[in-house]
């Protein structure tokens, strides 16, 4: 994409984020789902790090994936769609400020209008990187984003609730925090109930992303606060579920009843005519 191409999409993307309702953001996996998730209307995209490593026949969030096949593929995605992409760069791959700060020059190298960067370890016994640590990691990532030509929208994750560590008063403590570093954007992953996103919308000054889940709606985390709705490995959760039924179905019932149901071949041939932007 052009250096212009690039400042454009970085500034509609932090303009998204100042908007009168949340955007949702979707995550596709490949070039192909982020071009027909461009089709489909939506106004941004980010990359999802499960459903990249699932492709890989990885596993996700312990290091599977190294931050060069994860900046590689984020620079596909962004090749593939004139949408802004948000980078999931998982810890910044590594757990040290001056790893943080790498990633982020990285990323915005390749065109990303923005990455997120999450305070773990990933190592599953000793998930959450110490507090201080994880405060400084954030600071050296916004000095990078500081010192660009263009705006890139940074934002700070606090994984408490996704590892099952329900303490909303540290997760608090850790997105103003991260807000007061610099984070453009702050997210706690894994507040599956609209209490919990109201608790954190109302706790922090920055905008928030809320990560989708089936028990919310798009209307109820607009009314709780929200800037930002992503998808994570939803999308891609998905289509592998309409694989699996599908095989099951020629696996245990010997019919192609799938088929009926799927979109047209010349249809999504025609979406996936787009040419990249580089």
């Amino acid at each position: 994409m052009p250096d212009s191409a690039v400042a454009q999409a970085a500034v509609r993307f932090a303009a998204l984020h100042r908007g009168p309702k949340p955007f949702v953001m979707p995550n596709p996996w490949d070039r192909g789902s982020a071009r027909i998730l461009e089709h489909m209307g939506f106004d941004a995209l980010a990359t999802t790090s499960a459903g990249y490593a699932f492709a890989l026949g990885r596993r996700d969030a312990e290091g599977g994936v190294s931050r060069d096949e994860a900046i590689g593929h984020a620079a596909e995605i962004v090749q593939a769609t004139a949408l802004p992409v948000n980078g999931d760069l998982e810890n910044g791959f590594g757990t040290t400020p001056e790893d943080c700060a790498e990633t982020v020059r990285q990323a915005a190298a390749i065109g990303l209008a923005g990455c997120s960067i999450e305070d773990t370890t990933a190592d599953l016994a000793d998930p959450i990187i110490d507090f201080g640590l994880a405060v400084e990691r954030i600071a050296a990532a916004v000095e990078v984003v500081r010192a660009l030509d263009r705006p890139f929208t940074l934002t700070a994750r606090a994984e408490n609730f996704l590892y099952g560590r329900r303490d909303m008063d540290d997760t608090l403590r850790r997105l103003n925090a991260f807000a007061d570093a610099g984070a453009d954007v702050l997210y706690a992953p894994g507040t599956r109930t609209i209490d919990l996103v109201r608790q954190v919308c109302g706790g922090v000054d920055k905008p928030v992303n809320v990560l989708a889940s089936a028990g919310l709606t798009v209307a109820e985390i607009a009314d709780a606060g929200a800037k930002r709705i992503s998808l994570g490995s939803a999308f891609a959760l998905a289509a592998i579920r309409g694989l699996m039924r599908a095989a099951s179905e020629v696996q245990e019932q010997g019919t192609f009843g799938f088929a009926a149901e799927t979109p047209g071949f010349m249809d999504i041939n025609a979406i996936m005519a787009g040419r990249d932007h580089d």
